[in-house]
Protein backbone atom coordinates (compact mmCIF):
# COMPACT_ATOMS: atom_id res chain seq x y z
CA UNK A 1 0.00 0.00 0.00
CA UNK A 2 1.96 3.28 -1.03
CA UNK A 3 1.77 6.06 1.71
CA UNK A 4 0.65 9.68 0.49
CA UNK A 5 0.23 11.65 2.96
CA UNK A 6 2.66 13.51 4.74
CA UNK A 7 2.82 15.40 8.43
CA UNK A 8 4.61 18.35 9.40
CA UNK A 9 4.96 18.81 13.27
CA UNK A 10 4.75 22.70 14.16
CA UNK A 11 6.13 23.39 17.88
CA UNK A 12 7.03 25.90 19.92
CA UNK A 13 9.89 23.55 20.88
CA UNK A 14 12.64 22.77 18.16
CA UNK A 15 13.39 19.79 20.30
CA UNK A 16 9.84 18.81 20.95
CA UNK A 17 8.63 18.50 17.12
CA UNK A 18 12.15 16.39 16.67
CA UNK A 19 11.46 14.60 19.24
CA UNK A 20 8.12 13.79 18.33
CA UNK A 21 9.08 13.39 15.16
CA UNK A 22 11.22 10.50 16.07
CA UNK A 23 9.06 8.50 18.08
CA UNK A 24 6.24 8.82 15.00
CA UNK A 25 8.99 7.38 12.72
CA UNK A 26 9.08 4.58 14.77
CA UNK A 27 5.59 2.99 13.82
CA UNK A 28 5.25 4.59 10.65
CA UNK A 29 9.02 4.47 8.70
CA UNK A 30 7.99 4.80 5.26
CA UNK A 31 5.99 8.63 6.27
CA UNK A 32 7.02 11.35 5.71
CA UNK A 33 7.49 13.39 8.95
CA UNK A 34 8.94 16.89 9.15
CA UNK A 35 9.67 18.83 12.60
CA UNK A 36 8.93 22.63 12.09
CA UNK A 37 9.69 24.00 16.01
CA UNK A 38 10.74 27.34 17.69
CA UNK A 39 11.74 29.84 16.20
CA UNK A 40 14.57 30.91 13.35
CA UNK A 41 16.60 31.88 16.19
CA UNK A 42 16.43 28.75 17.73
CA UNK A 43 14.20 30.07 20.43
CA UNK A 44 10.81 29.07 21.74
CA UNK A 45 7.86 30.04 19.84
CA UNK A 46 7.10 29.45 15.97
CA UNK A 47 8.49 30.22 12.90
CA UNK A 48 6.69 30.88 10.10
CA UNK A 49 9.28 30.47 7.59
CA UNK A 50 10.32 26.99 9.00
CA UNK A 51 6.78 25.86 8.85
CA UNK A 52 6.30 26.91 5.18
CA UNK A 53 9.38 25.25 4.26
CA UNK A 54 8.17 22.01 5.77
CA UNK A 55 4.85 22.20 4.33
CA UNK A 56 6.22 22.91 0.31
CA UNK A 57 8.76 20.46 0.72
CA UNK A 58 6.50 17.27 1.83
CA UNK A 59 3.48 18.75 -0.68
CA UNK A 60 5.62 18.60 -3.54
CA UNK A 61 5.85 14.86 -2.97
CA UNK A 62 1.55 14.24 -2.14
CA UNK A 63 -0.34 15.69 0.69
CA UNK A 64 0.35 16.94 3.70
CA UNK A 65 -1.24 17.23 6.98
CA UNK A 66 0.13 20.00 9.78
CA UNK A 67 -0.14 18.99 13.15
CA UNK A 68 0.30 22.28 16.03
CA UNK A 69 0.57 22.24 19.67
CA UNK A 70 -0.36 25.64 20.97
CA UNK A 71 -2.50 28.62 19.97
CA UNK A 72 0.48 30.36 18.05
CA UNK A 73 1.10 27.49 16.41
CA UNK A 74 -2.13 26.89 15.48
CA UNK A 75 -2.14 30.90 13.97
CA UNK A 76 1.20 30.28 12.38
CA UNK A 77 -0.17 27.12 10.52
CA UNK A 78 -3.16 28.44 9.38
CA UNK A 79 -1.14 31.75 7.97
CA UNK A 80 1.20 29.23 5.80
CA UNK A 81 -1.71 27.11 4.54
CA UNK A 82 -3.51 30.53 3.31
CA UNK A 83 -0.37 31.18 1.00
CA UNK A 84 -0.39 27.86 -0.53
CA UNK A 85 -2.37 27.59 -3.35
CA UNK A 86 -2.49 24.08 -3.10
CA UNK A 87 -5.36 22.31 -0.90
CA UNK A 88 -4.07 19.13 -0.55
CA UNK A 89 -2.48 20.78 2.72
CA UNK A 90 -4.39 20.51 5.96
CA UNK A 91 -4.41 21.60 9.21
CA UNK A 92 -5.62 18.89 11.87
CA UNK A 93 -7.12 19.70 15.18
CA UNK A 94 -5.56 17.30 17.66
CA UNK A 95 -3.43 16.56 20.43
CA UNK A 96 0.11 17.45 19.15
CA UNK A 97 1.69 13.85 20.59
CA UNK A 98 -1.31 11.39 20.65
CA UNK A 99 -2.87 12.65 17.23
CA UNK A 100 0.62 12.54 15.69
CA UNK A 101 1.07 9.37 16.17
CA UNK A 102 -1.98 8.16 14.94
CA UNK A 103 -2.41 10.40 12.19
CA UNK A 104 1.15 9.20 11.28
CA UNK A 105 -0.43 4.88 11.31
CA UNK A 106 -2.79 6.19 9.36
CA UNK A 107 -0.70 7.31 6.63
CA UNK A 108 1.41 4.53 7.09
CA UNK A 109 -1.57 2.80 5.96
CA UNK A 110 -2.07 4.73 2.99
CA UNK A 111 -4.80 7.63 4.49
CA UNK A 112 -5.20 10.58 2.63
CA UNK A 113 -4.97 13.68 4.10
CA UNK A 114 -8.36 14.11 5.14
CA UNK A 115 -8.11 10.70 6.74
CA UNK A 116 -5.09 11.13 8.23
CA UNK A 117 -6.47 14.79 9.71
CA UNK A 118 -9.69 12.68 11.06
CA UNK A 119 -7.47 10.13 12.72
CA UNK A 120 -5.82 12.56 14.56
CA UNK A 121 -8.97 14.49 15.60
CA UNK A 122 -10.26 11.60 16.91
CA UNK A 123 -6.90 10.83 19.41
CA UNK A 124 -7.82 12.24 22.09
CA UNK A 125 -11.02 9.60 22.75
CA UNK A 126 -8.93 6.53 21.99
CA UNK A 127 -7.48 6.41 25.51
CA UNK A 128 -11.12 7.32 27.12
CA UNK A 129 -12.15 4.43 24.82
CA UNK A 130 -9.89 2.11 26.19
CA UNK A 131 -10.79 3.04 29.55
CA UNK A 132 -13.77 2.15 29.10
CA UNK A 133 -13.42 -1.06 27.56
CA UNK A 134 -12.68 -4.36 29.31
CA UNK A 135 -9.86 -5.34 31.55
CA UNK A 136 -7.91 -7.98 30.24
CA UNK A 137 -7.88 -10.35 32.39
CA UNK A 138 -4.29 -10.72 34.39
CA UNK A 139 -1.87 -13.45 34.98
CA UNK A 140 1.78 -14.76 34.49
CA UNK A 141 2.58 -16.26 30.98
CA UNK A 142 2.24 -19.58 30.45
CA UNK A 143 -0.85 -21.19 28.53
CA UNK A 144 -3.83 -19.48 26.26
CA UNK A 145 -6.30 -20.87 25.44
CA UNK A 146 -7.78 -20.21 21.58
CA UNK A 147 -11.72 -20.29 20.98
CA UNK A 148 -13.10 -19.95 17.75
CA UNK A 149 -16.67 -18.41 18.33
CA UNK A 150 -18.54 -16.91 14.81
CA UNK A 151 -22.04 -15.33 14.19
CA UNK A 152 -23.40 -19.22 14.24
CA UNK A 153 -21.88 -19.65 17.38
CA UNK A 154 -19.10 -22.30 15.68
CA UNK A 155 -16.08 -23.48 16.97
CA UNK A 156 -12.75 -22.13 15.42
CA UNK A 157 -10.29 -24.51 16.93
CA UNK A 158 -8.19 -24.32 20.01
CA UNK A 159 -4.14 -22.93 20.29
CA UNK A 160 -1.97 -23.03 22.93
CA UNK A 161 0.77 -20.12 22.89
CA UNK A 162 3.76 -21.17 25.41
CA UNK A 163 5.21 -17.86 26.66
CA UNK A 164 7.71 -19.04 28.87
CA UNK A 165 8.55 -16.44 30.78
CA UNK A 166 9.81 -14.43 28.14
CA UNK A 167 10.41 -13.85 24.73
CA UNK A 168 8.17 -15.08 21.52
CA UNK A 169 6.39 -18.32 22.56
CA UNK A 170 5.53 -21.27 20.44
CA UNK A 171 1.78 -22.07 19.70
CA UNK A 172 0.04 -24.83 18.14
CA UNK A 173 -2.44 -23.22 15.88
CA UNK A 174 -5.57 -25.52 13.90
CA UNK A 175 -5.56 -23.51 10.84
CA UNK A 176 -7.62 -26.04 9.13
CA UNK A 177 -10.63 -24.95 11.22
CA UNK A 178 -9.64 -20.95 11.11
CA UNK A 179 -10.06 -21.48 7.40
CA UNK A 180 -13.57 -23.06 7.29
CA UNK A 181 -14.36 -19.74 9.55
CA UNK A 182 -13.43 -17.65 6.75
CA UNK A 183 -14.86 -19.28 4.06
CA UNK A 184 -17.99 -18.80 4.95
CA UNK A 185 -17.49 -15.10 6.59
CA UNK A 186 -18.20 -15.97 10.22
CA UNK A 187 -16.90 -13.94 13.23
CA UNK A 188 -13.82 -15.46 14.56
CA UNK A 189 -12.54 -14.78 18.55
CA UNK A 190 -9.27 -15.85 19.76
CA UNK A 191 -7.82 -15.32 23.12
CA UNK A 192 -3.99 -14.85 22.87
CA UNK A 193 -1.35 -14.48 25.51
CA UNK A 194 1.06 -11.62 24.82
CA UNK A 195 4.42 -12.32 25.40
CA UNK A 196 6.73 -8.78 24.57
CA UNK A 197 8.93 -8.37 27.64
CA UNK A 198 7.74 -4.92 28.04
CA UNK A 199 3.82 -5.51 26.87
CA UNK A 200 1.91 -3.86 24.17
CA UNK A 201 3.74 -0.45 23.53
CA UNK A 202 3.86 1.80 21.07
CA UNK A 203 5.95 0.12 18.44
CA UNK A 204 3.60 -3.26 18.64
CA UNK A 205 0.53 -2.03 18.76
CA UNK A 206 1.50 0.82 15.73
CA UNK A 207 2.66 -2.99 13.74
CA UNK A 208 -0.95 -4.68 15.12
CA UNK A 209 -2.40 -1.81 13.87
CA UNK A 210 -1.24 -1.94 10.42
CA UNK A 211 -1.90 -5.06 10.26
CA UNK A 212 -5.49 -5.94 10.75
CA UNK A 213 -5.67 -2.29 8.69
CA UNK A 214 -5.13 -4.70 5.46
CA UNK A 215 -7.55 -7.14 6.19
CA UNK A 216 -11.23 -6.83 4.87
CA UNK A 217 -12.28 -7.53 8.47
CA UNK A 218 -13.42 -5.37 11.31
CA UNK A 219 -11.09 -6.32 14.31
CA UNK A 220 -11.03 -5.48 18.27
CA UNK A 221 -8.77 -6.29 20.48
CA UNK A 222 -10.01 -6.50 24.47
CA UNK A 223 -13.01 -4.33 22.73
CA UNK A 224 -10.98 -1.51 21.00
CA UNK A 225 -10.78 -1.02 17.81
CA UNK A 226 -7.27 -2.97 16.78
CA UNK A 227 -6.73 -0.13 14.22
CA UNK A 228 -6.25 2.64 16.65
CA UNK A 229 -2.60 2.50 17.97
CA UNK A 230 -3.23 4.86 20.86
CA UNK A 231 -6.88 3.06 21.45
CA UNK A 232 -4.21 -0.42 21.95
CA UNK A 233 -1.63 1.41 24.00
CA UNK A 234 -4.36 2.84 26.43
CA UNK A 235 -5.15 -1.21 27.45
CA UNK A 236 -1.82 -1.04 28.85
CA UNK A 237 -1.02 -4.95 28.57
CA UNK A 238 2.19 -6.12 29.90
CA UNK A 239 3.57 -9.20 29.13
CA UNK A 240 1.29 -12.02 29.92
CA UNK A 241 -1.91 -10.16 29.29
CA UNK A 242 -4.72 -11.96 27.53
CA UNK A 243 -5.65 -10.18 24.17
CA UNK A 244 -9.31 -11.26 23.49
CA UNK A 245 -8.93 -11.31 19.67
CA UNK A 246 -12.44 -10.42 17.80
CA UNK A 247 -12.73 -10.40 13.77
CA UNK A 248 -15.54 -10.24 11.48
CA UNK A 249 -16.61 -9.62 8.08
CA UNK A 250 -14.91 -11.67 4.86
CA UNK A 251 -10.94 -11.97 6.19
CA UNK A 252 -12.07 -12.47 9.93
CA UNK A 253 -10.10 -15.56 10.20
CA UNK A 254 -6.82 -14.31 7.82
CA UNK A 255 -6.70 -11.43 10.49
CA UNK A 256 -7.43 -13.83 13.29
CA UNK A 257 -4.72 -16.04 12.28
CA UNK A 258 -1.96 -13.56 11.23
CA UNK A 259 -2.69 -11.38 15.00
CA UNK A 260 -2.06 -14.93 16.16
CA UNK A 261 0.82 -14.93 14.35
CA UNK A 262 2.65 -11.50 15.23
CA UNK A 263 1.60 -12.28 18.97
CA UNK A 264 3.55 -15.27 19.02
CA UNK A 265 6.42 -14.26 17.21
CA UNK A 266 6.57 -10.97 19.69
CA UNK A 267 5.96 -8.30 17.37
CA UNK A 268 9.61 -9.17 16.38
CA UNK A 269 10.89 -7.92 18.88
CA UNK A 270 12.52 -10.98 20.67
Amino acid sequence: MSVRTGIVVVSHSARLAEGLVEVAAQMAPDVALRAAGGTDEGGIGTSFAKVEAAVEELAGAGEVVVVTDLGSATMTAESVLETLDDATAVLADGPLVEGTVAGAVAAQGGADAAAVARAVGEAAGSFRAAGTAGAPDGGGAGDADTAGSGADGGAVGDSDTGAGGSGAGAEDTDADTEDRAAGDGTAVEATLRLTNKVGLHARPAALLARLVGGFDAEVTVNDVDADSVLALMGLGLEQGDEMRVRASGAEAAQAVSAVRQAVAEGFGEE
